[in-house]
């Protein structure tokens, strides 16, 4: 006896609806890139600067009385959140203090933060500075630069190997797929003013990882059903191709996710976005590599004319020994 999550054989139409789908695809696409140019993100203190505080306290947090507290010492734009996890005491009440650079300065001072602390001490006196993070405008301005180049260079090197290995049609659909899991992801963190960091560049870069590793299991079994059925239409060698990995995606796609929901839940808030991250990506990165990445292949077409010299794994026979 064996679990089964899928049929040996299925026969779904992947394709049916192909318009629809790839159409749902671009709406997702834009949706993220006009939410983020209008609400922006709510970047971590790696990428705006400035000194950020995790507090701890056995008093209950009143935000209004903290800030009242840190008013008088003139610090600037200062932002308090309290921060909730099902993992925490019940006399344990955690609050994340974020005090931006002054404009051509360095994070807060050493002194700054001594005051901070004694000025929150009048409103809880057995506050505690669990972490303190600073960075400077300089640096954070870096950071987004060398974030952004990171997930391109990823994106471009994923679809030159791509495109080496198979066909320029599968390199264009695999990095519109990561394009596409890139920009949705950041679309709902900016959605929901998720903060993001440098751990979640961390999550993309994962994202990509896992998302063109579906896609070149389906491609793989795509370029050999394509010498095994050569009169069949490619719509529906790609939906055989899908159907015969579909077993292997769900099973690789819900392991994956069995890990990553209880560090979601119980992991804590300090790695919260990262592991949202990652397990919204993996299930957009699932859906994309059929949705987007053999969809645009089915939108261009291959050239199924026999080259000579190759087997069906696309290997050179002039290096194969007799």
């Amino acid at each position: 006896m064996r679990l089964k999550l899928v049929p040996d054989q299925t026969n779904i139409d992947f394709f049916k609806y192909q318009w629809a789908t790839f159409g749902f695809s671009i709406f997702l696409m834009v949706a993220s890139v006009i939410i983020w140019a209008i609400m922006g993100l709510n970047f971590g203190i790696d990428f705006r600067g400035g000194t950020s505080i995790r507090t701890e306290s056995s008093v209950a947090i009143d935000v209004g009385a903290y800030r009242s507290a840190i008013s008088p010492l003139g610090l600037g734009d200062v932002s308090i959140t309290e921060v909730f996890d099902p993992g925490f005491r019940a006399d344990q009440h955690v609050a994340m203090i974020r005090i931006e650079a002054e404009q051509g300065s360095e994070a807060i001072s050493p002194e700054a933060i001594a005051q901070v602390e004694a000025a929150l001490k009048t409103v809880a006196p057995d506050i505690v500075f669990s972490s303190v993070e600073s960075v400077g405008p300089k640096v954070s301005g870096e950071l987004i630069w060398s974030a952004v180049l990171s997930v391109a260079a990823g994106a471009l090197g994923i679809g030159v190997y791509i495109w080496l290995r198979f066909e320029w049609q599968f390199a264009v659909g695999s990095v519109a797929a990561l394009v596409h899991d890139v920009l949705v992801t950041i679309g709902i963190f900016s959605l929901f003013q998720i903060k993001f960091d440098l751990t979640t560049v961390a999550a993309l870069l994962t994202i990509l990882g896992y998302s063109i590793n579906d896609t070149v299991v389906v491609f793989d079994r795509l370029r050999e059903n394509l010498l095994k059925y050569k009169k069949m239409p490619l719509r529906e060698v790609m939906n055989l191709s899908v159907n015969e990995t579909l077993s292997r995606t769900v099973i690789t796609a819900g392991t994956t996710l069995l890990a990553l929901i209880p560090l979601l839940i119980f992991g804590g808030d300090v790695i919260r976005g990262f592991i949202f991250a990652i397990t919204f990506g993996v299930t957009i990165g699932t859906y994309s590599s059929i949705y987007m990445a053999k969809n645009v292949v089915l939108f261009l077409g291959l050239d199924r004319t026999p080259k000579p010299g190759k087997t069906a794994n696309g290997d050179d026979l002039s290096q194969i020994d007799a």
